[in-house]
């Protein structure tokens, strides 16, 4: 391999460039060992592009794995040339149409950005910093201590 690859220019924030890292983000997190920081990264970016007007709810579709339910509905985002979808809220529910079933011929075009520059443009972005610290290691594991019959265990 060639080491000596410069690394890629930073992004501006345009909502092409934010739209496919949020799809490189949203496509990693799947099999990611910590996807909760992803997917928070994609929902904080998506949210502050809806305030922005560089994004925009459509509808509702039902969501293809429901948790504990028969049926779940997600909102449809529409970002650029990128869709995604996000949890719905209560004012959603209100608001917007819902549009049955999700098209699945309809697919997002292929993003070209390497996950570590869009995490960087998402946490510039968002302002959100991933948490370093491994979340399944929090305790570390003690032998269990044996002690002869009769013996404190103070």
């Amino acid at each position: 391999m060639n080491r000596d690859l410069k690394p890629f220019p930073p992004l501006k924030a345009t909502a092409e460039n934010l739209s496919q890292a949020i799809f490189t983000v949203n496509r990693h997190a799947k099999t990611a060992p910590n996807p909760k920081y992803l997917y928070r990264l994609k929902k904080e970016a998506i949210n502050k592009m809806i305030g922005e007007g560089k994004a925009k709810k459509v509808g509702l579709h039902f969501s293809r794995n429901p948790r504990n339910s028969q049926q779940q509905s997600d909102v449809l985002v529409v970002c650029g040339h990128y869709s995604f979808h996000i949890p719905p809220t209560k004012d959603d529910f209100k608001e917007l149409p819902h549009l049955g079933s999700l098209n699945e011929a309809i697919r997002n075009p292929k993003a070209q950005i390497p996950l570590g520059q869009a995490k960087k443009l998402l946490q510039s972005y968002t302002g959100i910093i991933e948490d370093k610290r491994d979340p399944d290691n929090k305790r570390q594991y003690k032998k269990p201590v044996f002690k002869k019959l009769g013996e404190s265990y103070l």
